[in-house]
């Protein structure tokens, strides 16, 4: 009786999809956070490149 006790629990184990769910949602958001981690890098460094460019442009006429 007992060992058909543990045989149904580790099927129904086995067959659960919860688990897997919450691990899918864990990798997209892990991705989706480097995602967005990388563009704001990206555009960081963009507009530093632009800000640089505009004080050289000025260049006495404002302090930077």
């Amino acid at each position: 009786m007992i060992m058909q006790t543990i045989k149904a629990s580790v099927v129904k184990f086995v067959k659960d999809e919860d688990g897997l769910t919450i691990v899918e949602y864990a990798v997209a958001g892990g991705l989706v956070t480097a995602l967005v981690v990388g563009i704001f890098s990206t555009l960081g460094t963009a507009v530093e490149t632009k800000m640089q460019t505009l004080c050289t442009a000025l260049n006495d006429k404002t302090k930077c």
